[in-house]
């Protein structure tokens, strides 16, 4: 177990360095659409996704520790959507509000989690 766990190490590891850094330089709503979208046999694909998750995960961390709970606009349902149900689901959404590309990357995935996740209360 921990030699395939080492071994998939290495290999994120090497798909990381092969990806140009500024690939993961997200600006626009657009861009993170693509990197949550990789392509079927894309060279870096793995390194995509686990970017993405890595940007849902951050985002939505940072939104539940900074707050209040009385003051959220989202509401994960119960039980919780997986990040990568999240981030096909935001692909999908941008795919429907091409209005929004040019949008700031973290900006609109919050317009789409309020959208998708609102708060019942």
């Amino acid at each position: 177990m921990k030699v395939a766990l080492f071994t998939a190490g290495l290999m994120l590891a090497g798909a990381a360095q092969a990806a140009a850094p500024e690939q993961y330089g997200l600006t626009t709503a657009a861009h993170l659409a693509r990197v949550c979208s990789p392509q079927p046999g894309q060279a870096d694909a793995a390194t995509s996704l686990a970017f993405c998750h890595g940007v849902l995960a951050g985002a939505g961390g940072y939104y539940d520790a900074s707050t209040p709970e009385a003051n959220r606009f989202i509401c994960a349902p119960d039980p919780r959507p997986t990040r990568a149900q999240v981030a096909d689901r935001f692909v999908a959404w941008m795919k429907a509000r091409p209005q929004y590309n040019n949008d700031g990357a973290i900006d609109a995935l919050f317009r789409f989690a309020s959208e998708t996740f609102p708060c019942k209360r």
